[in-house]
């Protein structure tokens, strides 16, 4: 293990002075591609399964928290009920707290959240549970007494949103289109940057998927309708094709002229993730390795013009870095919500940086998006690497619809 500690450095930090996460204190199921193996799964009853799990294996009793918040971006059956309803199957009935839905900065979000609690005092130990299922998408129909007939507006919920930014007016892909014209990328280096991110996530598989072990719960039994029959199991991430530079040459582009194609943006995908934020003395006493120390320093968000969603990661991440005092070149690992390579190669030439130092072990380009658990997975990795650099300081950074972006930094030290 090499040694890559923090500087030293004058003052205190300006932000987040006691919140914490305690090592090993989160999970992430695999990503798993939308209409594949987790297509049917319930979002809410899924994640208190596999949070019911979580908390059995690390002998952590659900009575130990003072609250729960709950991520998730896609309605399901029931989930007018969420948290209380999540709180319950986990064995938690005496907590309660809110349910959050900011599209793809829903994992940022919850943290700062959580964080924002436990430095009031109002809160000392936070369970923060983030599911989401792309797949077989709610459609929602609303009365509109003004329409011909009064017949009903109608909306699918994942697909419509997608495509339509009622604000912007374009989809997510033109955004990308749009980044990419006016700050000259072009189709080659969205396909290296592609093939390099693919070759990142081959890391995490290497000596039976050694690095993913570190933080995700496997294997899960995926089982029918009635719960007895099990139809497949579950021991990794599933969907990522195989990918070559020649392959991604190949390609056509989405959109007519354009440079983005399916293989420079991400899939959708199904999840679901967990995090304990909690005080410095909980944290030691949940911590799996009493000599990591992972603390919680700033959140930050920003706002892009309309329909250039990936420039909204600079002030986020120029937000969260100013108020700790830190530059881009303090961190130590930097991790990105990346649902285009065109977002990974703006924000290497706005922080001039190199493309190979940042997002190893993956990305949500390469292993999906299943919305509210991406940027909690990123996080999650964002601390285990830096666990095995010895520690130090790590950013994670992400664009969201709206043309906004949301970064957490934090800081892992290891005695």
């Amino acid at each position: 293990m090499s040694s890559n500690k923090p500087k030293k450095r004058q003052g205190e930090m300006k932000v987040f002075k006691n919140v914490y996460i305690p090592y090993g204190g989160y999970w992430s199921t695999p990503f798993c591609t939308w209409q594949g193996s987790f297509q049917n799964l319930h979002t809410i009853k899924f994640a208190a399964d596999v949070g019911n799990r979580f908390l059995q294996e690390g002998k952590i009793s659900p009575k130990e928290f003072d609250e729960l918040i709950f991520g998730i971006t896609i309605p399901q059956i029931s989930s007018f009920y969420g948290t209380p309803w999540l709180a319950g199957m986990i064995g938690a009935e005496h907590i309660t707290g809110p349910m959050v839905g900011q599209a793809c900065a829903t994992g940022a979000r919850c943290v700062e959240l959580a964080a924002l609690g436990i430095e009031a005092g109002l809160r000392k130990n936070i369970l923060v549970v983030y599911g989401d299922r792309c797949s077989n998408g709610p459609l929602l129909v609303y009365p509109n007494p003004e329409a011909p007939g009064a017949t009903q507006d109608k909306e699918s919920w994942v697909w419509d949103n997608f495509g339509n930014d009622p604000f912007a007016k374009n989809a997510m892909v033109e955004t990308a289109e749009n980044v990419a014209k006016e700050a000259g990328i072009t189709r080659e280096e969205q396909d290296k940057i592609t093939f390099l991110r693919y070759n990142q996530y081959q890391e995490a598989l290497k000596d039976d998927r050694a690095f993913q072990k570190r933080y995700m719960i496997t294997p899960i039994d995926i089982k029918d309708r009635k719960g007895r029959k099990v139809l497949a199991t579950i021991d990794g991430d599933k969907g990522i094709y195989p990918t070559t530079l020649e392959g991604l040459q190949k390609l056509k582009p989405v959109l007519p002229n354009g440079t983005v194609t399916f293989g420079t943006q991400t899939h959708p995908a199904d999840a679901n993730c967990g995090i304990i934020v909690t005080t410095r003395e909980k944290a030691k006493q949940l911590s799996k390795d009493k000599k990591i120390e992972i603390k919680v320093l700033s959140f930050g968000e920003g706002r892009a013009k309309k329909g250039f969603m990936a420039m909204a990661i600079i002030p986020a991440a120029k937000m969260a870095l100013k108020q700790i005092d830190l530059s881009i070149e303090d961190i130590n690992v930097i991790k990105t919500h990346n649902p285009f390579a065109v977002n990974d190669i703006y924000f290497c030439r706005e922080m001039d940086i190199d493309w190979k130092n940042m997002n190893n072990f993956g990305s949500s380009l390469i292993y999906g998006h299943p919305q509210a658990p991406t940027g909690a997975r990123l996080i999650i990795e964002l601390i285990e690497e830096l666990v095995l650099k010895g520690g130090g300081y790590g950013l994670f950074d992400g664009c969201a619809a709206g043309d906004t972006g949301a970064a957490v930094a934090l800081e892992v030290r290891v005695d």
